[in-house]
């Protein structure tokens, strides 16, 4: 893939994964519309990444987790003339816990993210993106692949990205644009943080961004495939439930990620 006349929005873009994608676009030539909440993470990130590689780089800081938000970012890209031709969607967090003990404001906001902006923001672009030759993201995670007690709301918000990306891959069909969901297992980023340590289950490997990144531009050169699951042990387990009766791998990974 050539990625010197692209311009990707990332959002999620002042941690993490999002970071990640944004530093390695911009070192393959890509110009940046980077979206999260951090205004001064953006900037400085803009900053490095203008030094570093000479891209021009948008920032808009924004919470995405507002119902209106996905509109607004459509309007605010097309106000200062900029053309996207390709989008990752990263923006997202977790909660862990028993759903009847959980805030459900905070439910509804991991619900309206992780879902309703995914959605949002991919049909807002997509009209543009269909018509070049980029490619869209979309992060789903290893949790999309198995029901996880504890993380309940998350799992299923992630299980609807795999699904709902899969069949935009389809619909993207006999057009140049790529479209991915990437699963990432654990990786050292602050989802954490966010999410509660119990989150992490017990002794489970860690990956890196960087390691993320990776094999989502590997596959996007393949683009063959509509989804990847990062990390080879992690692919591994994203086909276990297979295996066994779907009551016996709920209750298997209930009790690799019960706080209790």
């Amino acid at each position: 893939m050539d990625h010197r006349n692209q311009t990707v929005l990332v959002t999620g873009a002042s941690s993490g994964i999002g970071g990640a994608f944004a530093r390695e676009v911009a070192r393959r030539g890509s110009n940046l519309v980077l979206v999260a909440r951090r205004a001064e993470r953006l900037e400085a990130l803009a900053a490095e990444l203008a030094a570093a590689h000479g891209t021009k780089v948008e920032v808009v800081p924004m919470d995405l987790g507002r119902p209106d938000a996905t509109t607004e970012l459509l309007a605010e890209v097309e106000r200062r003339g900029v053309r996207v031709t390709a989008l990752v969607n990263n923006a997202g967090f977790g909660d862990h816990g028993l759903v009847h003990e959980q805030d459900p404001a905070r439910l509804q906001e991991m619900v309206q993210l992780n879902v309703g902006a995914l959605v949002g923001l991919s049909r807002a672009f997509l009209p543009q993106l269909r018509t070049g030759d980029g490619y869209l993201v979309n992060l789903a995670s290893l949790a999309a692949y198995q029901p996880i007690p504890n993380l309940a709301v998350y799992a299923a918000t992630k299980a609807f990205v795999l699904s709902f990306t899969e069949a935009l891959w389809y619909e993207a069909k006999g057009t140049d644009l790529r479209v991915l969901c990437l699963s990432p297992g654990l990786t050292s980023t602050e989802f954490l943080d966010v999410a509660g340590e119990g989150a992490a289950g017990r002794a489970a490997p860690m990956q890196t961004p960087e390691q993320v990144v990776e094999t989502a531009m590997r596959t996007l050169d393949g683009r063959s495939t509509p989804s990847v699951v990062s990390g080879a042990l992690n692919r591994v387990t994203s086909n276990l439930h297979r295996l066994f009766p779907r009551r016996l791998g709920i209750e298997v990974i209930a009790r690799a990620t019960s706080s209790r």
